[in-house]
C-alpha cells in the first residue's frame, strides 16, 4: 500500500503549525524536519496515532536533508531566520539550506515542491536577508524548476512576533515607536488653531500589507495540490495596506489602551539596533531596518492569492480575536478579581 509522504521543514514554526494541520486531511504521513524534534512533539495531537513524525533535520547539513525527504511525495521549505548567530547565518540558511532541500527533493523524485521566500527578496536590497532570500529563490529554480515560491508579507496571528510584541510593549512603556518617519518634521503654516502645524509623522513611515497566516497555510495548501501553479512565484498580502504609524495605532485600538506614539527616524533606529541586536533574542536588527527602507506590499502585477483561487482574510477581525489577552481590565473586572 502506498503512503503520501509530505516533509515540511521548519514545520513547527508560525507558518508550519497551521500547515501541519491542513495537511494531516490529505497526508499519510507528514514528516516534521526541524532541529529539535522533541520540541515539535505538541503537534502529534493534530492527527492519528503515528500520523505526525518529528525528525531531526538541518537544512545546512545535506545528509540529514536527503534522509528527511527520502520517498516523499512533496516537500515544503519554511526554514527562515530574522537574525543571525554563529553559523546560523543568512547565507547558510536562506540559501545554502534553500539548495539542499531543493535538491534533495528532486532527488527524492518528490511530485511537488513548495519554497517559502519572502516579499522584498532581491539580489540588490540594502538587506542581507532579502539578498539571500532571493539567493535562495534562485537556487530553488536551479534545482527544482517546478517548485512553487510564495513570498509573504509579514505574516499576523495568534503566535506572531509581530503584534504580539507591540500589544506586550503597551503593558510596559507609555510610548510606542513609530519607524521611518522624517528627520526633520514639517511645518505648516496657515493650518490648525493657530495658524501653524508641525507635521512629525509624515507618511507614517513605510507601509506594511499584513498577512493572514491561515492564508498563508491555504496558499501552500493550493501550491502543492494544483499542478497548474509549477513553476510559479506568487506574493501573498493581505486586503488592507497600512503605514507603520496606522499598525501603532491598531495595536492601541485593540489593546483599549492609550500611549504616545514617539516618531524614529531611521538613522535613530539604525542606531538603537546597534545594541538592540546584541541581545540574545534581537528586538531589531540594523539589518532589519535596512529593510524598512522599502514598503512591505505585493508588487505590481505580481501573481497573489486570487490567482490561487484565495481570498484574503481582512486582519482586523482577526486581530481583534488574538490581541484581546492584551486589553487593560474594566474597573469592575478587577474590583471583583
Amino acid at each position: 500500500m502506498n503512503r503520501n509522504v509530505v516533509t515540511v521543514f521548519g514545520g513547527s514554526g508560525f507558518i508550519g503549525r497551521h500547515l501541519v494541520r491542513r495537511l494531516v486531511a490529505t497526508a499519510d504521513v507528514v514528516r516534521v524536519a526541524v532541529t529539535d524534534p522533541e520540541a515539535a512533539s505538541f503537534l502529534k495531537p493534530m492527527g492519528d496515532v503515528g500520523q505526525i513524525v518529528p525528525l531531526a533535520a538541518d537544512v545546512t547539513d545535506p545528509n540529514s536533508v536527503a534522509r528527511a525527504v527520502a520517498d516523499a511525495d512533496a516537500v515544503v521549505n519554511l526554514v527562515g531566520i530574522l537574525y543571525e548567530r554563529g553559523q546560523r547565518t543568512f547565507r547558510r540558511v536562506h540559501a545554502e539550506g534553500a539548495a539542499h532541500v531543493a535538491q534533495a527533493a528532486r532527488e527524492a523524485g518528490a511530485r511537488a515542491f513548495v519554497h517559502l521566500s519572502a516579499i522584498g527578496a532581491d539580489a540588490r536590497s540594502p538587506s542581507e536577508y532579502a539578498r539571500t532570500k532571493a539567493a535562495g529563490e534562485e537556487a530553488v529554480r536551479e534545482a527544482y524548476p517546478d517548485a512553487v515560491t510564495l513570498r509573504p508579507t509579514v505574516v499576523v496571528g495568534p503566535e506572531d512576533r509581530y503584534l504580539n510584541l507591540f500589544a506586550e510593549m503597551t503593558r510596559y512603556t507609555p510610548v510606542l515607536p513609530v519607524l521611518g518617519c522624517a528627520l526633520i518634521p514639517r511645518v505648516k503654516f496657515g493650518e490648525g488653531e493657530r495658524g501653524i502645524t508641525i507635521d512629525v509623522y509624515g507618511a507614517g513611515g513605510p507601509r506594511v500589507q499584513p498577512v493572514y497566516v491561515g492564508d498563508v497555510a491555504d496558499a501552500i495548501m493550493r501550491a502543492l495540490h494544483d499542478a497548474r501553479h509549477r513553476g510559479q512565484t506568487f506574493e501573498l498580502g493581505g486586503l488592507g495596506v497600512f503605514s507603520f504609524k496606522e499598525i501603532m495605532e491598531l495595536v492601541l485600538a485593540e489593546t483599549g489602551r492609550q500611549r504616545l506614539l514617539g516618531p524614529v527616524p531611521l538613522g535613530l533606529a539604525n542606531f538603537y539596533a546597534w545594541f538592540l541586536e546584541k541581545l540574545p533574542v534581537p528586538l531589531l536588527t540594523r539589518d532589519q531596518i535596512a529593510m524598512l527602507r522599502t514598503d512591505n506590499v505585493v508588487g505590481a502585477g505580481a501573481l497573489g492569492f486570487a490567482d490561487l483561487g484565495l481570498e484574503a482574510t481582512p486582519i482586523e477581525g482577526v486581530v481583534s480575536a488574538y490581541l484581546g489577552r492584551f486589553r487593560r481590565p474594566r474597573l469592575k473586572e478587577r474590583a471583583r478579581v
